[in-house]
């Protein structure tokens, strides 16, 4: 029986390994994001990725105008409801 888990262990042991390699990375990215260096090495990937753009003309790379909104929800709905306000005021004036 103990041979048996064994060998199970052994044959599978790729998977554990590849799940918990996924997890820690996903949680090291995570943080690393919000760090001095994450934000320099992601502006500094995106200046790549603009380059690259620019220079071979890969549309693909580029982004919609309203991308921000679905990373900032809150903030593109109080500019929304502010512009609202501001219409209604520009009718009233």
């Amino acid at each position: 029986m103990i041979d048996v888990l064994r060998e199970m262990w052994q044959d599978h042991i790729w998977i554990y390994t590849g799940i918990a390699g996924a997890l820690f990375g996903a949680a090291f990215l995570a943080y690393f994001r919000t760090t001095h260096a994450g934000i320099y090495c992601y502006a500094k990937f995106d200046q790549i990725l603009d380059w690259i753009r620019d220079r071979y003309g890969w549309t693909w790379f580029d982004q919609p105008e309203n991308a921000w909104k679905k990373m900032y929800p809150s903030v593109a709905n109080k500019i929304e409801d502010l512009e609202k306000r501001i219409e209604k005021l520009e009718i009233r004036g």
